[in-house]
């Protein structure tokens, strides 16, 4: 399940800096979450880091994205193959 960022994000810019695979950055408004990049920190942490740090509580997971523990870590391994491709 990739998370979401409500609009009760205040930009306050501390969720960006934390995700490990980049799938946040500013939007038009407020940050928002990029569905392919987010694997809620599976292969990561333990817990995901924006949700940790978010002072407001405005990152709930995505129903429109439901994914498995097993289909979050296979996007984690997909996108850590292809960051060492690139390297």
């Amino acid at each position: 399940m990739a998370l979401m960022i409500t609009d009760e994000c205040i930009n306050c810019d501390v969720c960006e800096p934390v995700c490990p695979n980049q799938a946040i950055s500013q939007g038009e408004i407020i940050y928002e979450i990029e569905p392919a990049k987010c694997t809620e920190c599976v292969g990561h942490f333990s817990e995901p880091q924006c949700v940790t740090v978010c002072p407001v509580d405005c990152i709930p997971v995505n129903p429109a994205h439901q994914e498995t523990q097993e289909e979050l870590l296979l996007k984690y391994q997909k996108l850590t193959a292809a960051e060492q491709s690139d390297s």
